[in-house]
């Protein structure tokens, strides 16, 4: 057992020689570690948002599980978001100090996943999510042009992009929008633009979600889009070799072809940071309306031909 104090909150830590990533030989210790040396930069993007957690105490090998109800045993100042279920209500942990990451760390959350809400209209999404899923041949290369061919449709309609590696596959591209759409709206805005993109390259670009009708293109997904969906924290760890981060990156690092999508891992990160400002951190402020994008859009859609 390991002392954690945080001013006033004070906590005992448990196992923190567990090997987590047996592969790097990162242990649970480095984990909890990790996640308070980076709260500063992590945490506002996870203040006020409901978080499913993804937990894995005998490390990556283990297999491991989500939670998305907040335990009981959870201590008091671990906050709560309660959110309307089609089933009943659910109360979500959040996160809003570095005490909340170390103490979720130390129950064994490796990965963070967020809601594209905050918890003061959960009906009203601050952002937009598109997924970039690689065929599984390879195909980073394609991500990437994808991302850059998705950011100009974006910026062509009057939104700001951004973009961060998965940590897994892929890349995200998120755009910030202001809160007067709920996520019906948002999520069709989201199909109707990969739909878009699709019709430019329909040979290398699909939206199909079965996989086996993708025939080797690269998914558009855009699932994420709705209400209760979640996509992962940025910089979140992933349970995978390596300690991959999920990591805002700039649009010059997507143009180079060195980029992949586990570049940055928990041993690389903070040697990043120290040399680049988030690339996200004035995110909120480019947040626009969605009726212009949309009207733009309506007319861009009416001169497709999708077959």
């Amino acid at each position: 057992m390991a002392k954690k104090q945080f001013g006033r909150i004070v906590f005992e830590s448990s196992n923190e020689d567990k090997v987590f990533f047996p592969d790097a030989g990162i242990t649970k210790g480095d984990v909890i570690g990790y996640y308070e040396k980076n709260a500063e930069i992590m945490l506002p993007y996870l203040k006020d948002r409901p978080l499913n957690l993804h937990r894995l105490p005998d490390g990556i090998d283990a297999g491991g599980f989500i939670q998305q109800k907040a335990g009981e045993y959870f201590p008091a100042w671990i906050p709560r978001i309660t959110v309307a279920k089609a089933d009943g209500n659910i109360t979500h942990a959040a996160a809003d100090k570095n005490a909340a990451l170390a103490y979720l760390a130390d129950q064994a959350v490796l990965v963070f996943h967020v809601w594209l809400s905050r918890s003061d209209k959960i009906k009203y999404p601050d952002q937009i999510v598109f997924d970039l899923d690689p065929p599984q041949e390879g195909g980073f290369d394609l991500v990437r042009q994808t991302a850059l061919d998705l950011k100009e449709i974006l910026e062509n309609l009057g939104l700001a992009a951004y973009a961060k590696t998965s940590g897994s596959k892929g890349l995200h591209v998120v755009c910030p929008i202001r809160r007067k759409a709920e996520f019906d709206r948002t999520r069709k805005f989201a199909g109707d633009v990969a739909r878009l993109l699709v019709s430019k390259k329909p040979d290398l670009l699909t939206i199909e979600q079965c996989k086996n009708h993708r025939k080797g293109r690269l998914f558009l997904d855009t699932a994420r889009n709705s209400y209760g969906h979640t996509m992962v924290a940025p910089y979140s760890l992933r349970a995978l070799p390596g300690a991959p981060v999920a990591a805002p990156v700039d649009w010059r690092e997507v143009k180079d072809n060195h980029l992949k999508p586990d570049r940055y891992t928990l041993s690389n990160i903070f040697r990043r940071l120290a040399q680049k400002e988030d690339p996200w951190k004035r995110m909120n402020r480019r947040a626009r309306n969605l009726e212009s994008p949309e009207k733009k859009l309506e007319i861009q859609m009416a001169s497709i031909s999708f077959g």
